[in-house]
């Protein structure tokens, strides 16, 4: 699993910013702090909330200088449907493929359902350099981050 001090793996992937745009994390970073907000599903509870709350606190990440997306195995369709509807005015990330979360070594399984290999809920703060400054992983899909500590993060690469 992906940790504090680790250069964060790359990827390229389909972006879900109201079009449908690829993106490559080693040509974001650089810009300022990164923040990759791991979610298990559009359209569900937890993750809505989650990525609510992230648009809550949006305007303290950017003024931070950092850069917010969210990140799930839904496709670039349903992520951009998910976006539309929250009114999200941050990307998202589909991971369809499931290399992403395989790389940072969280997928988990809702056996119990028959879903398999979505994300764990998960942040990763990324520096200039595309080192993880901060890491924080949940078992528990029922439990969302710490957003305080999560921008207070982003706020000393500031």
């Amino acid at each position: 699993m992906v940790d504090v001090g680790d250069t964060a793996p790359d990827f390229t992937a389909p972006l879900a910013n109201g079009d449908v745009d690829s993106i490559t994390l080693s040509e974001t970073v650089g810009d300022g702090p990164v923040v990759l907000a791991f979610f298990p599903g559009a359209f569900t509870g937890v993750c809505s909330h989650e990525m609510n709350t992230f648009q809550d606190h949006l305007a303290d990440f950017q003024a931070a200088g950092a850069d917010v997306y969210g990140i799930s195995v839904d496709s670039p369709f349903a992520l951009n449907a998910f976006r539309d509807e929250l009114g999200l005015e941050f990307d998202l990330i589909s991971d369809a493929d499931k290399e992403i979360i395989e790389d940072y070594g969280i997928p988990m399984d809702f056996a119990e359902l028959g879903v398999h290999d979505v994300a764990k809920r998960s942040v990763f703060v990324l520096d200039d350099d595309g080192e993880v400054t901060y890491a924080w992983v949940s078992d528990d899909p029922g439990v969302e981050p710490d957003y305080e500590e999560v921008l207070a993060a982003v706020e000393e690469l500031a």
